[in-house]
């Protein structure tokens, strides 16, 4: 079986964030990076050369295969800010309606930048999202 790609790696995630080139993307990432540490009250890792998480739960695939994968976390991609919202960003519609300008997938929230959305919307899906995933998975992080 091949090894997956994104996987918790020993990089910076500070560092990782000082880097982001876009100056508005860095700003973003670093509110970020701090919204999400005082949320979950976990470190913040890197998965990947990308992603930022932060906790780890167990994945069980349909097939029965199993893998660790973060609880939450972000990227400051090129195009937007990715959060991932692993139990399914759908799960709260009335905050998604409130939250402003951005764009769903799965368990991805798509946002250009922080400024588009209302922030205490954007803490309460985090907040809702990080107790229903540590309520269905009691062993995580």
């Amino acid at each position: 079986m091949k090894e997956p790609k994104t996987h918790q790696t020993e990089e910076s995630p500070q560092a990782f964030v000082d880097a982001v080139a876009n100056r508005t993307r860095q700003a973003d990432a670093h509110v970020l990076l701090a919204m999400f540490s005082e949320i979950t009250g976990a470190e913040p890792r890197m998965w990947g050369p990308s992603i930022i998480g932060f906790g780890r739960y167990t994945m069980t695939y349909g097939d029965g295969r199993e893998r660790d994968w973060l609880l939450t976390g972000f990227s400051p991609r090129k195009a937007n800010l990715v959060l991932y919202i692993m139990d399914g960003v759908n799960q709260r519609p009335d905050l998604l309606g409130q939250l402003g300008k951005h764009r769903v997938g799965k368990s991805c929230l798509y946002i250009n930048k922080l400024a588009d959305v209302d922030m205490a919307v954007l803490r309460e899906l985090i907040e809702a999202a990080t107790a229903r995933m540590d309520a269905s998975h009691p062993t995580a992080r």
